[in-house]
């Protein structure tokens, strides 16, 4: 209908990493005023979505029931009429085994543009994370994607047994965990050898993923006693035993780790990516988040003299960020700070700082106000002005220990730090359900804003029991233990990699060889 403004994009979420996404996807996902996603699409994806977006969850409710399909045209429909761009997001491809046909077909009777943007299936997907090629030039010429569970309402099936278990190739079946005993009957039945190889591979690509590998002859017994569920992917064949030698997600230092990211969401990237990246799924929940101070004043006045300071001081990326942009704002650049001499808290911040075209004149070793205080002191600080441009909630160390050293110190607030809008009940859910491993702190505000997500009837300290607890340096460390808990990991030097790496150091020690 041409009053249509916008348009349905049919697109495929993935197995489960969120970092299988297409580009694509991707671009359909910021563009989106309405996001309608099943439950295999995994949530991480909806950080692209606008802010503003609408984001209905149209897969399984409960026991398995889902909703009908009818009502996912109508909303889709719905939504289009009211000239919103809308993502019909679905786990997978939406071509394999996802409706995604039956959608499009319906969508385009009904005259509404479309657009179908491919996904990774979880048929090559999942067995690859599980170290299964489903293709191999001496083990498997062939690969047949088969469905587990058929239309209940069709007269007859329409899967040939018979040339199956024959098929010299690979066989992968989607959604057939609940018809397993029934499939390997078949397969028997047709001929198949007892001793041909299978693996069911659950959550594949998550950090939750579980394979089982078996034969033909042992793998309902097996996956009866591994209490193997839907989601699984099942694979038949010879490539399966290629998984002893090619299983590179499983032996991750971090798998099976599902990691709390309490960082602000802005910052959040850089910890969750480094998780993955050792095989850990990380779980963002944002404790803190900055904004501007309430008033300007005070940095405006200082950027007015700069040139009456011989010190610049920065203690974090997000201080040097709020100062260079203050500085902009007033139509000045990197030149205004010829004369001074810059000291960062930490590499980082240093790095940060680089961006704007300056070279820190000091970065300390110890990546905290004291390794800044006895820096500076060497340096000789005495009877030099210092301008310490810094958070609003801050430690007072610094300052005063340099004005006890000579130093004219001048602090100005360049951004202050708050409690964003968070989903407490997803949070406190994930708690109750064991669903978390290790909780990170990158700050002490992220383990103060961590604790008001809970309310007293709420036996935080109790729910935490078993879980690794990581910071990322001594004091942040120090208001986890006067907050009641136990800290485990510590992180070398006060940075994100560094943190990540004292992870898995502790993991790898804590995991028996």
């Amino acid at each position: 209908m041409a009053e249509f403004r916008s348009k349905v994009y049919l697109v495929g979420a993935g197995p489960g990493d969120p970092g299988l996404l297409t580009l694509r996807g991707k671009a359909c996902l910021e563009e989106a005023d309405v996001v309608l996603y099943d439950h295999l699409a995994n949530p991480a994806l909806l950080d692209h979505v606008s802010p503003e977006a609408e984001r209905i969850y149209v897969g399984r409710r409960g026991c398995g029931t889902y909703r009908p399909q009818d009502e996912i045209n109508q909303l889709m429909l719905e939504k289009v009429r009211e000239g919103k761009c809308v993502v019909r997001l679905k786990g997978g491809d939406p071509f394999v085994f996802g409706r995604g046909g039956e959608e499009a077909e319906w969508i385009v009777e009904h005259r509404i543009p479309v657009e179908v943007v491919p996904g990774v299936t979880s048929a090559v997907a999942v067995p690859a994370y599980a170290g299964i090629p489903v293709t191999h030039r001496t083990l498997a010429s062939t690969v047949a994607f088969i469905t587990g569970h058929e239309d209940p309402d069709k007269d007859e099936t329409a899967l040939e047994w018979p040339r199956f278990a024959a098929a010299d190739g690979t066989l992968v079946f989607l959604m057939g965990v609940k018809n397993l005993p029934m499939i390997v009957s078949r397969l028997r039945e047709e001929g198949k050898a007892a001793e041909t190889p299978v693996a069911l591979v659950r959550w594949g690509t998550y950090a939750a993923q579980r394979t089982v590998v078996g034969t033909l002859q042992d793998i309902v017994e097996r996956a009866k006693e591994a209490d193997i569920r839907p989601p699984t992917v099942m694979v038949v064949g010879e490539v399966v035993r290629l998984r002893e030698q090619l299983n590179w997600f499983e032996t991750k230092p971090l798998f099976g780790k599902r990691v709390l990211v309490t960082r602000a969401k802005a910052q959040a990237s850089e910890l969750s990516d480094l998780i993955r990246a050792q095989g850990g799924e990380p779980i963002e929940c944002p404790t803190i988040d900055f904004v501007p101070p309430d008033d300007w004043a005070e940095v405006d006045a200082a950027i007015e003299q700069l040139a009456t300071f011989q010190w610049l001081v920065l203690t974090s990326v997000n201080g040097v960020k709020a100062f260079m942009q203050r500085l902009w704002y007033h139509g000045r650049d990197a030149r205004a700070l010829a004369g001074l001499q810059v000291c960062c808290i930490g590499p980082r911040t240093a790095a940060e700082m680089k961006r704007f075209g300056i070279e820190a004149d000091l970065v300390p070793d110890t990546f905290q106000a004291e390794g800044v205080i006895d820096g500076l002191k060497r340096a000789g600080v005495s009877g030099r002005r210092v301008l310490l441009a810094r958070a609003a909630q801050a430690r007072e160390i610094l300052p005063e220990e340099l004005a006890r050293s000579g130093a004219v110190v001048r602090v100005v607030k360049v951004y202050k730090t708050v409690v964003p809008t968070v989903e407490r009940d997803r949070v406190q859910q994930l708690f109750r359900d064991h669903l978390i491993d290790v909780v990170t702190f990158a700050s002490s505000s992220t383990v103060h804003n961590f604790f008001q997500l809970f309310d007293e009837a709420c036996d935080l300290k109790q729910r935490l029991n078993g879980m690794i607890i990581a910071s990322i340096g001594p004091i942040t460390a120090k208001t986890i233990r006067e907050m009641g808990l136990e800290v485990h990991v510590m992180a070398a030097q006060n940075t994100i990699p560094a943190l990540v790496q004292s992870l898995v150091d502790y993991v790898r020690h804590e995991v028996p060889s």
